[in-house]
């Protein structure tokens, strides 16, 4: 007998049951993604805002987190309240008002609409908040700083919140770290904090995110490669190098700690080190930053180099330029033009750079670190910009040197004159002018009422030249204000060095015992 046709025993029956608990199960998986992103958009805050926290004060305080989306997220912080509404995303933000300085602890507490939730924050201060950022030198501990050791029995009311290096191809919203009660493990950080907090009487809290070997690229937010045409270079070559970016990705995801070859192929990356250990920080309130970096960018003169690969850089002479740019770039995002920026000039270093010029480190012609200290100064051309002169420190043979208070108590010296506006003298001579007379040169000092030596004999470190443009030891004698130079090489100078060596020898100060800024007279080029 014929067998019946029926639609359930047809092979289209089969398919288009095969068809729906397909699209089930895909609809299915998606709605698990959708709502597994969903629970990550938890209620929670940005990193810094836990325990022992310091606040800024005398700004208005932004705070921000993630909840659920359209959850009403209320902040209060004594008799501060603020709520908003969280958009789209999950994300939200509100301002606080303006605190004044506060030894009495706080408690933060905030709460979620849609899921009657509260994060209490406890334990938290008014003060001073500075971000410390940079390489290796803003990294080196306490430990190895006798003289900055000392200072730790004495030390209270300094906190210190280390950013956990980490790199990423994205910028990122958070970051690894907990507040502590107790200073920074970093030489310059803590003794700068120190000295602020004593002089200051107000608490400190240190945001300390550095990492050793890291270029002024590495801390650069890709976007500036729309005013640094060598970063855009960079960044071009970053995406097309696939090898580099999954090599990245594999020691992410492999096992930790790092190995140490690939700890430093991280750090001197560009860009990535901004995602994931600066990005995290902004727009937290603080009064500013204090920026100790600059040898692994002054590996050559003119920079972009094709070998090494790291050192494929801005270069020393074009880091004044890329600073203030990178300056301008971190104002914008905090939103603040009166962001303080203080600079740590490179001290004293005996290496010289490969070159077919004198390469004698005592020569004041040697491809040296003095260019990148001239390059540093550009940094003064900003407002709310400060470059801390450390002409008289270093080490000849060491690029980690051990004499980091003096840099802490010069930092603490700008931040009080600068912020609060204090009678202290934080600048050492700095040029005012020359006069050329028919076999001398006459130069005028400012921010100095006396000047004198360390060591009560003629000033050293200064050189002539004439339009040759060879260079001779000069013969300093101080008057007041001024220093007359003299060289019995020369009939008639035209130009004058101060400190443009490598590690320069100087004893020139003022009053207060700061040294004089390095400078030269001539235009001629490197």
């Amino acid at each position: 007998m014929k067998k019946e046709f029926t639609y359930k025993n047809s092979a289209i029956y089969y398919l288009a049951l095969l068809f729906i608990l397909f699209n089930g199960v895909a609809s299915f998986a998606q709605t698990s993604t959708v709502k597994s992103q969903t629970s990550k958009t938890g209620f929670q805050l940005g990193s810094l805002f836990k325990d022992h926290m310091v606040l800024q004060q005398g700004v208005s305080i932004p705070v921000w987190g993630t909840a659920e989306k359209g959850a009403v997220v209320k902040v209060q912080l004594g008799d501060l309240e603020e709520q908003t509404v969280t958009d789209a995303n999950g994300k939200w933000r509100v301002n606080l008002g303006v605190l004044k300085a506060n030894f009495e602890p706080k408690t933060m507490v905030v709460s979620s609409s849609q899921n009657e939730k509260i994060i209490k924050i406890s334990d938290v201060l008014v003060g001073e908040v500075w971000i410390c950022s940079g390489q290796s030198n803003m990294q080196f501990s306490v430990n190895g700083a006798p003289e900055v050791k000392k200072l730790v029995p004495s030390a209270k009311n300094i906190r210190s919140f280390k950013v956990k290096q980490m790199v990423s191809l994205e910028p990122q919203d958070t970051c690894e770290g907990e507040w502590e009660v107790i200073h920074p493990n970093s030489a310059v950080a803590f003794s700068f904090a120190y000295f602020l907090e004593k002089s200051a009487n107000v608490p400190v809290g240190i945001i300390l995110t550095s990492w050793g070997s890291s270029s002024l690229e590495a801390w650069m937010p890709r976007d500036m490669v729309e005013t640094v045409p060598h970063f855009k270079i960079m960044m071009d070559e970053f995406d097309a190098d696939s090898k580099t970016k999954n090599k990245i990705n594999a020691i992410l995801e492999g096992p930790r700690p790092w190995k140490n070859a690939d700890d430093i192929f991280l750090r001197r990356q560009s860009n990535i080190l901004y995602n994931a250990m600066m990005h995290p920080l902004i727009p937290y309130a603080c009064r500013g930053l204090v920026w100790y970096q600059g040898e692994r960018n002054a590996q050559s003169m003119y920079g972009m180099v094709k070998e090494p690969w790291f050192s494929r850089n801005s270069g020393i002479l074009k880091y004044g330029d890329v600073l203030k740019s990178w300056i301008q770039r971190y104002r914008k995002a905090w939103n603040n033009d009166e962001l303080h920026v203080l600079v740590v000039m490179l001290p004293g270093f005996g290496k010289v750079l490969d070159s077919e010029k004198d390469i004698n480190p005592e020569s004041p012609d040697a491809h040296s670190w003095a260019w990148m200290r001239e390059s540093q100064l550009k940094a003064i051309e900003l407002p709310n910009t400060s470059v801390i002169n450390t002409i008289d420190l270093g080490d000849e043979k060491n690029i980690h040197p051990k004499d980091k208070l003096p840099v802490g108590k010069r930092l603490a010296l700008f931040a009080l004159h600068n912020v609060f506006n204090k009678k202290v003298d934080a600048m050492g001579p700095t040029l005012k002018k020359v006069k050329v007379k028919a076999n001398s040169i006459v130069v005028y000092f400012n921010d100095v009422k006396h000047l004198k030596t360390t060591d009560g004999k003629a000033p050293t470190s200064f050189w002539l030249s004439d339009a040759s443009g060879k260079w001779f030891s000069a013969k300093a004698k101080i008057k007041g204000k001024k220093v007359v130079l003299t060289s019995l090489d020369l009939k008639k100078p035209l130009f004058v060095r101060y400190a443009f060596t490598g590690k320069p020898n100087v004893n020139l100060v003022n009053e207060v015992d700061l040294p004089a800024y390095p400078f030269r007279t001539d235009t001629f080029k490197p």
